[in-house]
């Protein structure tokens, strides 16, 4: 007969609520781990799903994601000129946050680069890419619209036409995406009132200027749209996108670029490095040092608790070790003890969060390295825990039983 599973059955409610509660800690260690990755894949899903080979940033910035970047939308004209250059698409990206229904709708508002770029890469689970121009949006289902839904943004009104899941930002707000042109006027949207008085100021410049009271008609362009003014540049883009022809060297072609004193070229695992190393790597540190608490802890617990029933049975130990039992014996109970213990609880913290992972306002992504790594940590603090009772057990005196 088992003496392990004998105890067992003998303090059954204490072991299944040490089992519980290990179960619970090692669950939350568990999700810890899955939020992490859940982080890294959340931050880079946006930069492998484009698959652009290069990206033109504004000179001496980390940007777009790293930070915030301006670049003038012609640079996908020039960018097109260099030899290796298949394509260069403008990059738009923004986080707005609008009342919609009686609650805050956080959005990343993504812009394509319409007519060459209609969303079709995006993976929908419902509706259609873009087909019109203006006025037409993909939708994360993580932001509770529905397909033909209508969405006020700025002084326009955009229909649902496709919806997509699993694509978010790296704040882990779901994404939107409109043609550029839509972007960019979502973006700058002011109020009517604040145009009207921009006009008014642009009017009164020009007044005061010479220029404006040789020629009265500047007066009438410059109290009309900043569109007509020729010397305002259209609006700036986040980033440019540069994919390369069949067998160029991304190299040679980002070394060209890079002559360019405008701006600043990253390939896109530099993208992605400069993601995890800025947002992702506090985040990385802060769920590493509650993992490392909470294993603490749990060696802790189950250290106490293995303690408690070895206190409990030192009249039978010592009625053991009477009868000539051998060491072997005494250790290995406490030893199984801990390991089951341990095994029932990592069971139990994989089952819990089948269930509650998913329903995680973040995504949690558990990996099979991770579990295997969760796995040995379990046994090794199955063990530590255990060697307080077997120090305490190898102490007990066979005369002990007649005391």
């Amino acid at each position: 007969m088992n003496l392990a599973t004998k105890d067992i059955r003998h303090n059954f409610g204490r072991f299944a609520l040490t089992t519980v509660g290990i179960g619970l800690l090692l669950m939350i260690v568990m999700g810890m781990g899955g939020i992490y990755r859940g982080l890294i894949r959340e931050a880079t899903l946006l930069v492998d799903k484009i698959g652009a080979d290069l990206w033109l940033v504004q000179g001496s910035t980390r940007g777009p994601f790293a930070e915030i970047s301006r670049v003038p939308s012609n640079l996908e004209e020039r960018a097109r000129a260099v030899p290796g250059v298949a394509s260069a698409r403008r990059f738009i990206s923004h986080t707005i946050q609008r009342e919609h229904r009686g609650r805050p709708l956080r959005i990343v508002v993504q812009g394509l680069a319409w007519p060459e770029d209609r969303g079709a890469w995006i993976p929908l689970v419902a509706g259609r890419p873009l087909r019109n121009a203006h006025f037409e949006m993909i939708a994360d289902r993580s932001l509770g619209l529905g397909l033909g839904e209508r969405l006020k943004l700025g002084k326009d009104t955009y229909g649902v036409v496709g919806l997509t899941r699993g694509m978010v930002g790296t704040s882990g707000d779901g994404l939107c995406f409109f043609t550029a042109g839509d972007a960019v006027a979502i973006q700058f949207d002011v109020p009517g009132e604040a145009v009207r008085l921009e006009r008014q100021a642009r009017r009164a410049r020009a007044e005061a200027e010479d220029i404006g009271r040789l020629q009265p008609l500047l007066l009438e362009r410059a109290a009309g749209p900043a569109s007509g003014l020729p010397a305002l540049a259209p609006p700036q883009v986040s980033a440019v996108m540069v994919t390369l022809l069949p067998g160029a060297r991304a190299a040679e072609v980002a070394a060209t670029f890079a002559t360019w004193p405008d701006i600043t070229v990253y390939s896109t695992q530099q993208q992605v490095d400069l993601l995890l190393a800025g947002m992702v790597d506090k985040a990385k540190r802060q769920l590493g040092l509650f993992r490392l608490l909470l294993i603490i802890i749990s060696t802790i617990i189950m250290a106490l608790i293995i303690y408690t029933l070895t206190m409990d049975k030192i009249h039978d130990i010592a009625m053991l070790k009477l009868m000539g039992a051998r060491n072997g014996v005494i250790v290995g109970l406490i030893l199984q003890q801990a390991l089951l213990i341990g095994a029932l609880g990592f069971g139990l913290a994989y089952w819990l969060g089948t269930f509650a992972f998913p329903r995680f306002p973040r995504l949690v992504v558990i990996e099979t390295p991770d579990l295997l790594s969760l796995a040995g940590i379990v046994a090794g603090i199955s063990v530590l825990a255990s060697l307080l009772g077997i120090w305490k057990a190898m102490r007990v005196e066979p005369n002990k039983v007649l005391s």
